[in-house]
């Protein structure tokens, strides 16, 4: 049975569980050898993969839809997009923040649509143009934007996510690992009283993760966070959070103000991939992590 679950983020649409565990568990176990942690066996590591749940129904294989500034169409989507731009702006001093002149980002959703249109053009020109997400295309940041947004604001999807994460893990599953959008896929399924009956899972690392972004995710959250703090998943020993310090998804990137003083913060260098999943298995500080919820009890 499964020592070791991971749990993937968005666009993993045209992939399969297959084809992403070829990519990821090599890498998860050279990140726990990197460590000088006890390397589990290949078949102790399973992917929970729910990416083909967010692939566009009758389109053929590797297509994706052609998403433009038109295609932000909700008060999420928008207010998402515009943390990304401010935190790209942050990080990447090439990149012109929203407030600045000459972006035209001043202009809310409350605007006309054509200044709407302006202030998402300027927003995908910035986040395009910076050096860690050059050479991605409009349509493949809105796709992931959308599948964050989608995740959060539909019940169907959230629970069919839930539940492919929830059929993998088991009572021998000691490590969970998840990445971008599935940290949260990963909070809400070790929240859930209606699965989680025998769990005992020692740690969860998060990769990437945007749960700290109060309105946008923290929020929305299910069971939803009391007095401004969440719940602490009831099978869960210990938890270890990794972000480069240049990731635009991972926003807020110390999560002990939000789920307690039992989160450890962790920063990784992930070079110009910052928010790549398999550089981050690769680091040594994420095969730690992995390693010491494997250790002995």
């Amino acid at each position: 049975m499964s020592k070791v679950v991971f749990v993937h983020g968005v666009g993993k649409q045209y992939l399969s569980e297959d084809s992403l565990g070829r990519d990821v568990i090599p890498e998860l176990l050279g990140g726990v050898r990197l460590a000088g942690g006890e390397v589990p066996a290949y078949d102790e590591v399973e992917v929970a993969f729910y990416g083909d749940l967010f692939r566009p129904r009758g389109a053929r294989a590797g297509y994706e839809p052609p998403y433009d500034e038109a295609d932000i169409e909700t008060d999420e989507e928008f207010a998402l997009l515009m943390e990304w731009w401010a935190e790209a702006a942050r990080t990447d001093p090439a990149v012109p923040g929203p407030d600045q002149p000459g972006t035209r980002g001043a202009a809310g959703w409350a605007a006309s649509r054509a200044l709407r249109l302006n202030t998402v053009r300027a927003a995908l020109d910035a986040l395009t143009g910076a050096h860690y997400l050059r050479g991605v295309l409009d349509r493949a940041l809105i796709g992931s934007l959308k599948q964050l947004v989608a995740y959060l604001t539909d019940d169907s999807v959230r629970r069919a996510c839930r539940d492919r994460l929830a059929a993998r893990i088991t009572s021998d599953t000691e490590v969970v690992v998840a990445h971008s959008l599935g940290s949260v896929v990963a909070y809400e399924t070790l929240c859930d009283p209606e699965l989680n009956g025998d769990w005992d899972v020692r740690m969860l690392v998060t990769l990437g993760s945007p749960l700290g972004m109060r309105a946008l995710v923290l929020g929305r959250l299910d069971p939803a966070p009391e007095g401004g703090r969440a719940v602490w998943p009831k099978p869960l020993a210990s938890w270890t959070n990794i972000t480069d310090a240049a990731d635009i998804v991972a926003v807020v990137r110390d999560l002990r103000p939000a789920f307690g003083d039992s989160v450890t913060d962790v920063p990784v260098n992930n070079g110009s991939h910052m928010h790549d999943a398999t550089r981050y298995l690769t680091a040594v500080e994420t095969g730690r992590a992995v390693a010491a919820g494997l250790s002995p009890r």
